[in-house]
């Protein structure tokens, strides 16, 4: 049966409950590997491992519990190896590596950030800042609604100015943020969002960070910002796929703590 892998913790880490379920159905009991100085986060990996909500609860859950007690190198949700012996000689080939990236991540976390913008107060401030659009709302509203021409033409100035706030609002996060923050990733972009950034945190000036959160809140009152956090820092460790590792070779899986990003 091969290994699934949820994440890399120095041996010294602090133990795991013991009643912690992994991915699987039933759930497969997550335990620990160790290799000299290191140790891998594991549970046997079900025959077919599909990205079901249970499952990647499950992996989150065992990052967490990790999370809780000391730095952790984490997996993409599907890594796995051919079987612990696997593992071991992985943690084994490239511990020193392993070390460096546990030191240079040890005691952050990651906190996520996505803005999106409160409609209502984005359009509040379209008609306070765009005379032309005001004067023509006006004159619709005074028209008894306007002709459909007229109309069409509100719309469309409306959609313009909001696309340009949507760009020019997606510019804030980052300059606001990355001074509390040792480094800041861009995540993918969705168009739900305007911006989504993950930034890497020391645990002792979290406070400051959602400080500077609400500042900017306070500041863009427009913006809806939700806050993910504390995170293990997914973003800031390069995983292997799951198809990489299930080569079953030493360098796949060797590569899953890469430089952090930025």
């Amino acid at each position: 049966m091969s290994t699934y892998v949820y994440g890399i913790i120095r041996a010294s880490h602090p133990s795991l409950r013991e009643d912690l379920d992994g991915i699987g159905d039933p759930p497969r009991p997550v335990r620990v590997l160790r290799q000299g100085e290191l140790a891998a986060i594991v549970s046997d990996a079900p025959d077919q491992l599909r990205p079901k909500r249970r499952d990647l609860l499950a992996h989150q859950r065992a990052l967490a519990e990790a999370g809780a007690g000391g730095v952790v190198l984490p997996m993409r949700f599907g890594s796995t190896s051919p079987d612990d012996d696997t593992v071991t000689a992985v943690l084994a080939e490239r511990a020193e590596h392993f070390l460096e990236r546990l030191r240079a991540l040890d005691g952050t976390a990651e906190y996520n950030i996505k803005a999106n913008h409160d409609e209502e107060a984005v359009l509040n401030l379209i008609m306070r800042d765009y005379d032309d659009i005001r004067s023509l709302a006006e004159a619709n509203r005074e028209a008894g609604g306007g002709m459909q021409e007229q109309k069409i033409r509100l719309g469309e100035m409306i959609a313009a100015a909001v696309q340009a706030r949507e760009a020019s609002d997606a510019e804030l996060l980052r300059p606001a943020l990355e001074p509390r923050a040792k480094a800041v990733s861009s995540g993918p972009q969705s168009t739900g969002w305007l911006a989504n950034l993950s930034c890497l945190v020391d645990r002792g000036s979290a406070d400051q960070f959602l400080a500077a959160v609400d500042e900017l809140r306070q500041e863009h009152p427009h913006l809806e910002l939700r806050v993910n956090g504390p995170l293990p820092p997914y973003s800031f460790v390069d995983t292997p796929t799951s198809q990489q590792a299930e080569g079953g070779t030493a360098e796949a899986f060797g590569a899953a703590a890469a430089q952090p990003n930025g």
